[in-house]
């Protein structure tokens, strides 16, 4: 039943503002939408000298202050809560932990059509009109109404029936010829509900027999959400061991003891096939939630999951705030990926917090991963998570093997010029050759995207770097372009150096050269390239992952996309073009970074029939990442990482917030952070609490579109010793000058 506020003499709400203040705020509540009102609903509040988007988050608490003029609530935009009461604890923690106002965290978390103070309206789902004709032939009295006549005798011509589209396609102004036939009765207008389908090549069918860790593991789950209650598992499967069939089991399970379950993945690029795969298994009880998708589309998923007509939900980060109904289990799938950390606005971590929901909605978590995140891996080593594992592949096929190429010794040199290694080694290249030649399937990958990483002056040395960044501008070919990955400032390729005049040397390798390079050497085999580039849309991101699919393709040329859990039997061969670049980051996170990667793509070859290989160029075969990944042995790493953490106080074992700084006057903004750690020095407990502050220094990229960059660094062993130190950092943000923007970033994903 819907909680209603009490009629009470001046009833007060506390009600979070959809701007970025801190806070919660009191209103009055018109005795007129007393009883309207429920946790949850978005309200239109005075705020200001205008009017904003509000959240009933209950009645007020706080006695208000003598003297103190309270505005009263304008009305409810809605007939019933767009939040859950389960979400709104959510949001209120989101909004504690990560810094942000609470206002803001609860408007980021709505759909489109939700997020601004306009009353809701229902989505409607996707449609298509269709044109059909109400008689057999063209009749007479159209002799004198030619253009009416050509219509009509089209759409006889293809059937009698038609999409509207094709038809105003074929013919220009048709839509309006159209309607004087439907005027007059020679045909009608026929809407049609398109229901969600799975595209062809992304569909799987249901597997006959699970593997005996499969089996065990479901076992497991399904006796978890029996019981009811909050408990986290660690799914640590090897690529190809079947982790995503344990999760439809579970949600199978689930979904039959009449509970929702919410499914999170990392980015867009791995949710059509895992769309397809839910789609294949439980039809239109799915709803789908990512920024790929149109806005309608977005407030449609929302809704049905609001009223409970839909209990699944699948999608990206920003999906771990769906309103899913009666929460039974959270997946998080490859629970490792830095994507699931959000570095703009709010910035959170989805797979922590899917923790933290899992625990308020006292359900059953499951963090799935071939390769699990340090702190997921501590977590279970602590009892704080179960372990399950998968260390077998399905049907007993092996993992792929792992060969090495060194390109110190391919790197040609003649006398005293070093020119770059091939981009495709004599190894590499014939090993494309054979695989292709088969029938099979191969995955190029490389973490870069453009043609040419860095524009180099022949003469000088110097090279072409974006005048507002402290990075190189990356050459694209296809468009003929340089562009800065960090500002997006874009020019065409300019013919000599800036400083001197000198010729420019196109050094280093992104996708689009490596793409360019298959073509050439290859020309009878089909290549396509998988990158922000390349799959500028939702649509087309689909449809080149189902051609793969489908074995349209025979080579796949891609960044980290690629190795984003996708599952192609055709793939036997996955060549690592580049290994090494991301070793020489400056983040303690590099080489797990790069162990998970190549790890995660190596896993892609193999996945059918037929056994997988995979090729590695590296130009650091000894460094600890590519040594380990090259022997399947992500224990060995693991533990040597944790050890090296461990020692220096870095997560798992400390929790860290950074404080950036941005500001267009260097001299300003310096000042601004030497304020900062200051004040931070002068609150620092005693050191036996074990709280560290690194800095204030310049961040390693120290202008980015055109501003000097800063930060401070604070590491503690628990949350709670940073809390004071932040609280205190937060109240003096008041007093830091308009022209330097100051950021707190809590457990940051990155240190760039």
């Amino acid at each position: 039943m819907r909680p209603v506020v009490s009629a009470t003499p001046a009833l007060l709400a506390s009600v979070a503002v959809g701007r970025p203040v801190r806070g919660e705020f009191t209103y009055l509540v018109p005795e007129a939408i007393a009883d309207k009102l429920a946790p949850g609903q978005r309200v239109l509040v005075p705020f200001g000298r205008g009017m904003a988007l509000g959240f009933y988050l209950g009645p007020a608490n706080a006695p208000v202050e003598g003297g103190v003029r309270l505005k009263p609530i304008q009305r409810v935009l809605e007939d019933s809560p767009s939040l859950p009461k389960d979400l709104i604890a959510l949001l209120r923690f989101t909004a504690e932990h990560y810094r942000y106002p609470l206002g803001e965290v609860i408007r980021g978390a709505l759909p489109p059509g939700l997020s601004t103070a306009v009353d809701e309206k229902e989505a409607k789902p996707d449609i298509q009109f269709f044109v059909e004709a109400l008689v057999t032939e063209v009749p007479p009295q159209l002799a004198r109404a030619p253009a009416q006549a050509a219509v009509l005798q089209y759409l006889l011509a293809v059937g009698g029936r038609a999409p509207l589209d094709e038809v105003t396609h074929a013919i220009p102004g048709a839509r309006e010829t159209l309607k004087k036939l439907a005027t007059r009765k020679f045909v009608k207008w026929v809407e049609v509900t398109l229901q969600a389908g799975v595209r062809e090549g992304l569909v799987q069918n249901r597997p006959d027999r699970l593997t005996p860790e499969q089996a065990l593991a479901v076992k497991e789950l399904q006796a978890a959400v029996d019981v009811g209650g909050f408990q986290p598992y660690l799914l640590h499967g090897v690529t190809g061991s079947g982790k995503t069939e344990v999760y439809l089991r579970a949600v199978e399970h689930t979904l039959a003891r009449g509970l929702g379950s919410l499914v999170l993945v990392p980015e867009i690029a791995l949710t059509p096939q895992l769309v397809g795969r839910f789609r294949s298994r439980f039809g239109g009880d799915v709803a789908v939630l990512h920024s790929g998708l149109k806005d309608r589309e977005r407030l449609f998923h929302w809704q049905a999951l609001r009223k409970g007509t839909v209990k699944i939900a699948v999608g990206v980060r920003s999906a771990v705030f769906a309103p899913v109904e009666h929460l039974g289990l959270i997946v998080v799938d490859e629970e490792h990926d830095p994507s699931f950390k959000q570095d703009e606005k709010l910035r959170y971590q989805a797979r922590d917090l899917a923790v933290v929901r899992g625990k308020q909605a006292s359900a059953v978590v499951v963090l799935g991963s071939a390769t699990p995140s340090l702190e997921t891996l501590q977590n279970t080593r602590s009892g704080r998570y179960k372990l399950m594992e998968l260390k077998n592949r399905v049907d007993d096929r092996p993992m792929p093997t792992i060969s090495l190429v060194d390109l110190r010794v391919e790197r040609p040199r003649e006398g005293q010029v070093t020119e770059e290694a091939p981009i495709l080694s004599p190894q590499m290249l014939q090993a494309m050759e054979e695989t292709v030649a088969k029938g099979q399937q191969v995955i190029l990958f490389l973490n870069r995207r453009g043609h040419s990483t860095i524009l180099l002056c022949e003469v000088c040395g110097l090279s072409l770097k974006c005048q507002d960044c402290d990075v190189c501008m990356t050459h694209h070919r296809s468009q003929n372009r340089v562009v800065c990955h960090y500002c997006g400032v874009a020019f065409p390729v300019p013919d000599r150096c800036r400083e001197c005049t000198g010729p420019l040397l196109k050094l280093g390798i992104g996708t689009e050269r490596v793409e360019a390079e298959v073509l050439e050497r290859m020309p009878h085999a089909r290549v396509a390239r998988l990158d922000r580039d390349s799959a500028t849309s939702a649509e087309k991101l689909t449809e080149l992952l189902a051609s793969f699919a489908r074995r349209e393709l025979d080579v796949l040329v891609g960044t980290q996309m690629v190795a984003k859990g996708h599952d192609f039997p055709g793939v036997t061969l996955v060549c690592v073009v580049m290994a090494d670049t991301s070793l020489a980051i400056p983040d303690f996170r590099a080489a797990e970074r790069t162990f998970h990667l190549l790890t995660q793509v190596a896993g892609r070859a193999g996945r059918g029939k037929d056994p997988g290989r995979v090729l590695v160029q590296t130009y650091n075969p000894d460094a600890e990442p590519v040594r380990r990944m090259l022997a399947h042995d992500f224990d060995g790493f693991s533990k040597q990482e944790l050890e090296w953490r461990k020692a220096l106080a870095y997560p798992p074992f400390a929790r860290m917030a950074a404080v950036r700084l941005e500001g267009e006057h260097p001299e300003q903004t310096a000042g601004v952070a030497r304020f900062l750690g200051n004040l931070v020095g002068r609150h620092m407990p005693p050191a036996s609490a074990g709280v560290r502050l690194l800095g204030p220094a310049l961040a390693p990229i120290a202008r980015i579109r055109g501003k000097t960059r800063w930060q401070l660094l604070l590491k503690a062993p628990t949350h709670a010793a940073l809390a004071p130190l932040l609280a205190r950092l937060e109240a003096a943000l008041a007093d830091v000058p308009n022209g330097v923007k100051v950021v707190i970033d809590v457990d940051p994903g990155a240190m760039l």
